[in-house]
């Protein structure tokens, strides 16, 4: 360094701890000179002092915390935000980011020049952190370069440096943004979690394979590799995850499920562990539930206008039974979490029955059901109508007496939100018939349902024009349109090269009035409350989906795919033809 204050000799500080002897010192400086290596790490291979002894002796001289840089302290994906020639020319290596500080390693804690420059270059107050010169500029080489990331730092973990976990006190995470020194397996157990988190993972799925471990990550509704730690990393693996989920870490013959509330990026989230015996070993899927995902407004999940103010009408009833179709992952959960945080107030008793309860909500009281003691949906139901609510929320409607005390609180004036396994809105009044619903009771109850799926959004750095194929365009109902232009994405880093980046509600919202009620009061099949919505303006998921795909949003062939064309009555997805070059408005 050229600039700060006069950098500190080793030698002399050594000297003064008495580690060393002048002789010593002087024996070593003239092996520097051959060699041309720093003259800690000449001591260090001579033997003379340890890594720990020569880092601490430093720190007590300049008066910061010293650390001895070792396999999984740093996160390779923050040396990126100073780049590799930068962290070189600084001797300073970014170790974990709490919030907006950063931990970072140097060489030379003391200059408050590069302390400015780093705090300049991250946007973060900077720590730093003594480490000796040739570790920062070794692990600067080793995590620089297209591959860093996970893999690379599996990579510069060797076989001596795994610590199987099964003797750990069990206890929760707390803070995965701190480094547990010489721990390699719980560091790449917290590295793989902070990345899912940023990555925005919905689920982890950790699986034994032949010859590795395969980690992949749930993105967008997908599944994408992540890494592949050694196979001889797997039982360390799983028992780290098992020790963080409060699971019994011996039992590996049966399922198990954990729980767990981590600290990352500043913010916590909740962790639900799910582990499997597998032929090849045991195999954990861990679902992340971020609080951050549901804050959401309702406006920004998807729906048209029309369809929105619909659903609004649907939360503003008093009293009824609102219910949101479709199937697992189709994101019900945040519909319903989203429109609970629209109603809430202080002023009103909001109440839940989940199973599980995955995201803790402010001003709702929220209920587990337990089978297991016999706290089921139907038995939790009627005692949340001793407690006097004003809206009740219902995880699932999974059987007929569940079904059958929702309905009655509709009746009795209370706003009953359930979700329900079907494939569209009309279907739902067929299944809960099915469960032995009468039709009249089911008229007078029912304000709307909503049917939705999700669908991939097109990634905006590398979206492009294109035309899809004459056999998608008749599938959507389309005529072919030279004119029209639809939106796809070639593929690209951002995107982890799928082309697309996030996702986008479809919503199907069939409110029940006068007309509808009298066909459900009649016993109408499917069908014939299908045509009837569509008559009166209803869109149906498939002219929902296609018209995304006109706006650009998605590509043509992705909405196809999560949605289906049964019980539509129109032949486009604005009821008529686009005949000269005329496109349906959507949002």
């Amino acid at each position: 360094m050229t600039s700060g204050p006069k950098r500190v000799r080793i030698g002399e500080v050594l000297l003064e701890a008495k580690l060393l002897t002048e002789k010593q010192l002087e024996e070593a400086l003239v092996e520097q000179k051959r060699t041309g290596k720093f003259l800690g790490q000449t001591l260090v291979e001579q033997g003379l002092v340890t890594g720990e002894q020569l880092v601490a002796a430093l720190a007590r001289r300049l008066g910061v915390k010293g650390c001895r840089l070792r396999s999984g302290m740093a996160d390779p994906s923050l040396l990126a935000t100073i780049g590799e020639e930068e962290a070189l020319r600084l001797n300073a290596l970014p170790l974990m980011r709490v919030r907006d500080t950063m931990t970072v390693a140097m060489a030379e804690p003391q200059s408050l020049p590069s302390v400015d420059r780093l705090r300049q270059l991250t946007g973060c107050n900077i720590r730093p952190v003594l480490a000796l010169e040739d570790d920062i500029r070794n692990f600067i080489r080793q995590l620089s370069g297209p591959t860093a990331g996970i893999d690379s730092f599996v990579a510069s973990l060797a076989e001596t440096e795994v610590q199987v976990v099964e003797n750990e006190e069990e206890g929760p995470v707390t803070d995965l943004d701190v480094p547990a020194e010489g721990s390699p397996v719980v560091n790449l157990v917290n590295m793989i979690l902070l990345r899912s988190v940023a990555d925005g993972a919905s689920d982890i799925h950790i699986e034994p394979d032949k010859n590795t471990t395969r980690v992949r990550y749930r993105i967008d509704g997908m599944l994408r590799n992540v890494t592949k730690p050694l196979v001889g990393m797997h039982s360390s693996i799983i028992s780290r995850v098992k020790v963080i989920g409060r699971m019994d870490i011996a039992e590996r013959r049966l399922p198990q499920e954990g729980r767990v509330r981590i600290s990352a990026q500043g913010r916590e989230i909740d962790l639900r562990v799910s582990s499997m015996p597998t032929v090849l070993g045991e195999k954990i899927v861990i679902r992340i539930l971020d609080k951050a995902n549901l804050e959401v407004h309702l406006g920004d999940l998807g729906f048209r206008p029309e369809t929105l103010t619909s659903f609004l009408r649907m939360l503003r009833c008093p009293h009824g039974l609102v219910l949101v179709t479709g199937p697992t992952g189709s994101g019900k959960t945040t519909t319903l979490y989203s429109a609970l945080s629209l109603i809430r107030t202080p002023e009103t008793n909001i109440v839940t029955v989940e199973d599980p309860v995955e995201y803790q909500l402010d001003l709702i009281n929220q209920i587990q059901v337990q089978e297991s003691i016999g706290m089921t949906f139907a038995r939790a139901l009627r005692s949340i109508l001793r407690q006097d609510p004003d809206v009740i929320m219902v995880g699932e409607i999974r059987d007929e007496e569940t079904a059958r005390v929702g309905v009655q609180a509709a009746l009795t004036g209370h706003l009953v939100l359930a979700t329900l396994h079907t494939n569209d809105a009309a279907g739902a009044v067929a299944r809960l018939m099915d469960m032995g619903i009468p039709p009249y009771l089911l008229s007078g109850a029912l304000n709307g349902v909503v049917a939705q799926r999700l669908v991939r959004t097109v990634c905006q750095h590398c979206a492009e024009p294109y035309q899809p194929e004459p056999a998608a365009l008749e599938e959507a109902g389309l005529p072919q349109q030279p004119d029209h232009v639809f939106t796809r994405g070639a593929g690209c880093s951002h995107c982890h090269g799928s082309g697309f980046s996030g996702r986008t509600g479809v919503y199907e919202v069939m409110e029940i009035t006068g007309e509808l009620r009298r066909l459900i009061r009649g016993g109408a099949v499917s069908q014939e409350l299908s045509n009837q919505w569509q008559r009166q303006g209803g869109w149906p998921l498939r002219r929902e989906a296609v018209a995304i795909a006109l706006a650009g949003r998605s590509s043509l062939e992705e909405v196809l795919g999560a949605t289906h064309s049964e019980n539509e009555t129109s032949p486009g997805p604005a009821g008529q033809k686009l005949e000269g070059g005329t496109v349906p408005t959507a949002v």
